[in-house]
């Protein structure tokens, strides 16, 4: 009686049709050697395609900087529409603490990209044990981990720093906690934390609470209400009087769509849709296909991300495919239906042949669509060198990305002011750094706005969305009497390129004719040709400065070193350079941004 009364009470899960888990010690190497080759399919190819640039996620540089911030024990407030989920910034800021990534990293963004990485590695070992737990055999609960770790949609969704990743991992491992086969209540205890912590991380993941409450209900009805009750007084608490600290809120709606994440991998969209529905008609599986059609609903409600609901649906869909599939094939066909049973075999073989094909069809487009790099660097970070050498120890206003980016290089946070910053005024920058289209901010902070007024553009990294533009503040405004200094610099340059005194390559002398020689330069050159020959090997481009329109404000000199390094050397107030540097091919003369106005009047009449 006692007995019958204990399975009353804890019944064991629905699962799968099939032969079951299998304790044999065979089984369990078998299911250990499939799971680290899988293992080792999911962390090879997210590493390769860890830096791939497209498509990107617009609030990704804030939980970057939100990550760098906690980690650092500092502030940071973002500009806003990047949503909130301080316990999951709080995850990232800890284990980029562990693991000392932004101490290893090129940037910022790879050092919590890594972070992604290892979510996904875990989410897979997860998801592995769940199909194990729904009876999915080896080969089926193998086949739902392969199709997320090597679906190009899956690649580019799990590199970016997403917070529902984090609620992914708290989520299945509340789900393998309660298909537990002779779970206790100290399981169920620990699942109601899981739950409680997805939830906190990501407002979506309340969505994964039919699933787990439907497979409570039906294992153990009492400990349902248990886990009820633990998990009501837990978001009690973060939604009432820790609101302020722990509540989270989604990001707002943007690029990219589900509709340019579906581009990747048209087929996982397409077995996802039948998935779905399928699975509503198997007892194990309809848990998850609820929870699954309610997050797919979301897709259609105005203003939410669709990248943090597929991010939340890419391990749920191969699940319920893999089980679908399972469950089909073992369908057995009576005997005296023979014939039936010999068509249903060739239906199933075609429809498994059609998936492998429009699979393997939409793959062969997604991969490439990726564009992988092993470059870890980027605009930003050739901007961030481009500042040391050349605006060290200024005051600079930047975006999201440009805080963490440069908060990671050594500058110090209280000398970076985020647009947030600007919310009445802005504080006394000398530099602008912002990334891509600027227009957005300048209407939500008017305050930016003026400050960005007529502000000279003098360093550009980058191209089209990833370009980052480096802009000095505070310049006085151009004397609109003053006649143009373009074609003063390319009639004076031309004159020099007519002198016997000076020898110059071809490069060299188109620089000089085209006007885009510093000033300060052709001064010097002239004056330096009267004293000996000048041989000018050519006028070097600092990086960023030709697409902002910066003269060139370096030259190499070659041939009588000692006459060039002590002329150089000797000039003093508007003609004294930055820098003299003897090197193997030359001389190399480096001048501060910005020549004086009016150096080349005498060449401005045409």
């Amino acid at each position: 009686m006692a007995q019958h009364s204990r399975e009353t009470r804890d019944r064991s899960p629905a699962t799968l049709p099939g032969p079951g888990i299998r304790n044999s010690a065979a089984h369990r190497l078998l299911s250990l050697d499939i799971l680290l080759a899988l293992l080792a399919l999911t962390g090879g190819l997210r590493v390769l395609y860890l830096a791939a640039p497209e498509p990107a996620l617009p609030s990704e540089a804030a939980t970057v900087a939100h990550a760098y911030a906690l980690g650092h024990l500092t502030s940071f407030t973002d500009a806003g529409g990047a949503g909130v989920s301080r316990f999951g910034w709080l995850q990232l800021g800890a284990w980029t603490m562990v693991s000392d990534a932004f101490g290893r990293s090129a940037t910022a963004l790879a050092a919590v990209r890594e972070t992604m990485l290892v979510t996904a590695v875990v989410a897979a070992v997860l998801l592995w044990f769940l199909a194990r737990r729904l009876g999915m055999t080896h080969w089926a609960s193998a086949a739902a981990v392969l199709f997320v770790a090597a679906s190009p949609l899956a690649l580019g969704l799990q590199r970016l720093v997403l917070v529902e990743h984090l609620a992914v991992v708290w989520a299945l491992s509340a789900l393998v906690l309660v298909t537990r086969p002779g779970a206790r209540i100290r399981h169920d205890v620990v699942a109601a934390l899981c739950l409680l912590a997805a939830v906190l991380t990501s407002p979506l993941a309340l969505l994964f609470l039919p699933a787990a409450g439907w497979l409570l209900v039906r294992r153990a009805p009492i400990r349902a209400a248990l886990v009820t009750v633990l998990l009501n007084l837990g978001l009690g608490i973060a939604y009432g009087p820790a609101g302020g600290v722990l509540q989270p809120h989604l990001a707002t709606a943007g690029h990219p769509t589900a509709a340019d994440w579906a581009a990747l991998d048209p087929a996982w969209a397409a077995l996802s849709a039948v998935a779905l529905v399928a699975a509503l008609a198997f007892t194990a599986l309809r848990p998850f296909a609820v929870s699954g059609l309610l997050l797919a609903a979301t897709l259609l409600v105005p203003g939410v991300q669709h990248t943090a609901v597929l991010a939340l649906l890419l391990p749920l869909t191969p699940l319920l495919l893999a089980g679908v599939a399972q469950a089909v094939i073992r369908r057995r066909t009576p005997a005296h239906l023979s014939d039936t049973g010999r068509t249903r075999r060739t239906w199933l073989a075609l429809a498994a042949a059609g998936s492998v094909a429009a699979v393997a069809v939409g793959w062969s487009a997604g991969y490439p669509a990726l564009q992988p790099s092993t470059d870890r660097s980027g605009p930003l970070t050739e901007a961030q060198k481009w500042l040391r050498d050349n605006a060290s120890g200024s005051w600079l206003l930047v975006d999201d990305a440009a805080w963490g980016e440069l908060a990671n290089a050594g500058w110090p946070t209280g000398m970076l002011a985020p647009p947030a910053a600007c919310a009445v005024a802005c504080p006394p920058a000398e530099w602008a750094v912002f990334s891509g289209d600027v227009t957005g901010l300048r209407e939500r902070y008017p305050a930016l706005d003026t400050a960005l007024t007529g502000a000279g553009t003098t360093a550009v990294f980058g191209t089209r969305d990833r370009r980052v533009t480096v802009r000095r503040l505070g310049l006085p405004p151009p004397d609109p009497t003053a006649p143009p200094e373009a074609p003063a610099r390319a009639h004076a340059g031309s004159a020099l390129t007519a002198s016997a005194r000076i020898s110059l390559a071809p490069d060299a002398a188109a620089v000089l004719r085209e006007g885009r020689a510093d000033p300060r330069l052709i001064a010097t050159i002239a004056a330096l040709s009267a004293m000996q020959p000048v041989t000018v090997a050519a006028f070097p481009e600092v990086a960023g400065e030709d697409p902002a329109g910066q003269p060139r404000r370096r030259v190499l000199l070659t041939g009588g070193e000692d006459g060039v390094t002590a002329f150089y050397t000797g000039q003093r107030d508007l003609f004294r350079p930055a820098s003299v540097t003897p090197t193997e091919a030359g001389v190399l003369v480096t001048y501060p941004l910005f020549a004086p106005p009016g150096l080349l009047v005498p060449f401005s009449a045409p």
